[in-house]
């Protein structure tokens, strides 16, 4: 919407809009200030480890290290499925991996349950 304003650092939204002295997201809600727009690429480089403190990145391929019943199914995914092409994101709730889990699906699964194979 506004080229000048820089994206949401969230969410990645494009749609910012300055409210007095903050910057605010219309799609995630977040709030910052236009100072720390700057320096938020360096605050967020947190490195991700997996359950035994491995370093995950884009790409790797991990296993489960439990079982893992899914809200709203009676699915199950057991213990050593394999999961290939994680990709890091900062999810809800802790979930900070994205995969695509053969037989169930797309979903989002926390770094504490996975480890690097």
């Amino acid at each position: 919407m506004n080229a000048t304003l820089p994206p949401c650092p969230e969410c990645a939204s494009e749609y910012a809009y300055q409210m007095g002295a903050l910057l605010v997201c219309p799609e995630c809600a977040h709030e910052w200030s236009p100072a720390g727009a700057e320096n938020s690429g360096e605050q967020e480089a947190k490195p991700v480890k997996d359950a035994v403190g491995n370093i995950l990145a884009d790409g790797d391929t991990v296993t489960v290290i439990k079982d893992l019943r899914i809200k709203g199914s009676s699915t199950v995914i057991k213990v050593g499925t394999k999961v290939r092409g994680i990709r890091m994101v900062n999810g809800v709730g802790g979930h900070n991996i994205d995969c695509k889990v053969d037989g169930v699906g797309p979903m989002q699964l926390k770094s504490s349950v996975v480890k690097k194979t």
